[in-house]
């Protein structure tokens, strides 16, 4: 039965008809094979899962803040937050590589290199995850006697879910890069979120204490349940589509463009989690709270922009090799309209419903409202230009992409060591949004120069500008 049909019996006949053209868009969507046509359905899955992560996530953490109290949350978050990052570098920029690399091998039919880069990048992410984990240990062994107590123990049981937390950012990489979103996505922001919570309340149920070392190791035992999981379910998948008795392996190939990858994600990750880090350096486990609060109800309007960064990537990567630019700078056009207007419809109603959504963390978290407001300029000031970092990396324009985010995080630092000691969580949130704006426009430019093409919101046709690239390089 179609959409339609099912409509007609559950609807009036005046809402049929006005939903009637919006059923055809969507069958038509359906059914259309071209490229476009899969980077909008990729879109649509990831930004369902992103609504469905959304929701998980927010109620997850209200729950988690309601059972530990803002002294306990604050330590948790605080450690989560270094731990995600550390597994995410841990990478060091193989699971965008295979994004980048794994479509052109699939279309060469090269399936030999197609296995040798998903091997290589699972076993490079996890070797370095575990050095990283292993020095994080012995740092926490000789200077432990300078970190706050309440940090230790978690920390040191943080250390241990690095490797997992970064072959499950491969694995990611792996689906996302052969359209499977569902396999890419909602074992990280569906699956692993809910498996913390249940883990928690288990824990507790069988007499643990509420605090962040239990919910640390629930945190542990989740991503290893979730991470082994989605393994042998991309393995499976990979293997039946690319049938090869024998692998490729181009190691320095992979890895001239992977490392200018990791420079450009490691500074965008300090970059949009740096204010956590250093609240929790310079103001107790309470603020920390109350700040991670407030960005995470901010965060609902994050998965607009993630959840077209996802689709784009594929066919970024796939449209930068022809010399025309006019199919590409049509596309980057659309990917700021799919990123622009729905991030500021879903943040007007995120700022309106501020007070009454951070009430639901406890009473001490409602004076993180004005904190969302000063967020919400900086995220709307990426809206503005769309997945813009996406298109420099699939374009080969890596170094200058990693020095727009060096600059960036450097004045984020600086605004943060500089504006916290003097407002506290507002200073941190200015200085968050001020990075934003920064990053934003040096990302305008710097793709009209480079490309020329102008990922602007309120820009004409974008095709019209193409011409000058060449010349630009």
């Amino acid at each position: 039965m179609t959409l339609i049909e099912t409509a007609g019996r559950l609807l009036p006949p005046h809402f049929v008809a006005r939903l009637t053209p919006a059923f055809d868009r969507l069958a038509a969507l359906a059914s259309a094979t071209d490229e476009t046509s899969a980077a909008q359905r990729m879109a649509m899955i990831a930004f369902a899962i992103r609504v469905c992560s959304a929701a998980i996530a927010f109620v997850s953490q209200i729950i988690l803040a309601r059972l530990m109290g803002e002294f306990e949350y604050g330590i948790f978050v605080f450690v989560w937050v270094i731990a995600i990052i550390l597994g995410n570098l841990s990478c060091l920029g193989f699971h965008t590589a295979v994004i980048r690399f794994l479509p052109q091998y699939r279309t060469a039919g090269a399936d030999e290199a197609v296995r040798g880069l998903a091997i290589t990048a699972r076993i490079f992410a996890m070797l370095s995850a575990t050095l990283i984990a292993g020095t994080g240990i012995a740092a926490l062994h000789f200077l432990g006697d300078r970190i706050e107590s309440h940090y230790v123990q978690p920390l040191f049981v943080g250390a241990f879910v690095l490797p997992m937390i970064a072959l499950g950012d491969v694995l990611d990489g792996t689906a996302r890069a052969n359209g499977w979103p569902v396999h890419a996505l909602s074992p990280t922001y569906i699956v692993r979120p809910l498996l913390i919570l249940a883990f928690v309340a288990g824990a507790i149920w069988l007499g643990r204490m509420a605090d962040a070392n239990t919910a640390i190791l629930a945190a542990l035992a989740a991503t290893y349940a979730t991470t082994l999981t989605q393994f042998l379910v991309v393995t499976t998948r990979l293997r039946r589509r690319y049938p090869a008795k024998r692998v490729e392996i181009h190691f320095r190939t992979w890895l001239l463009v992977a490392f200018p990858i990791f420079l450009i994600e490691g500074f965008y990750f300090m970059l949009t989690n740096a204010d956590v880090i250093i609240v929790g350096i310079y103001l107790p486990p309470e603020k920390v709270a109350v700040y991670f609060a407030a960005a995470k109800t901010m965060a609902l309007v994050h998965f607009v922009y993630f959840a077209v960064k996802a689709a784009a990537a594929q066919r970024f990567s796939a449209l930068v090799s022809d010399p025309d630019r006019t199919a590409l700078a049509s596309f980057a056009r659309q990917t700021v309209r799919w990123t622009f207007w729905p991030s500021l419809l879903v943040g007007g109603l995120v700022i309106a419903a501020g007070p009454f959504l951070l009430s639901l963390f406890g009473p001490g978290f409602q004076q993180g409202h004005t904190i969302m407001v000063i967020l919400f300029v900086g995220i709307i000031a990426k809206a503005m230009i769309g997945p813009g970092e996406v298109l420099l990396t699939m374009a080969g324009e890596l170094r200058i992409c990693a020095t727009i985010y060096a600059g960036a995080l450097a004045a984020n630092l600086a605004l943060n060591v500089t504006l916290i000691p003097v407002w506290g969580l507002h200073g941190a949130a200015t200085a968050t949004a001020g990075a934003m704006v920064i990053e934003a426009g040096l990302l305008h430019m710097i793709i009209r120069r480079r490309l020329g093409i102008v990922m602007f919101i309120a820009a004409s046709d974008p095709a019209r500008r193409v011409g000058h690239s060449a010349e630009a390089r």
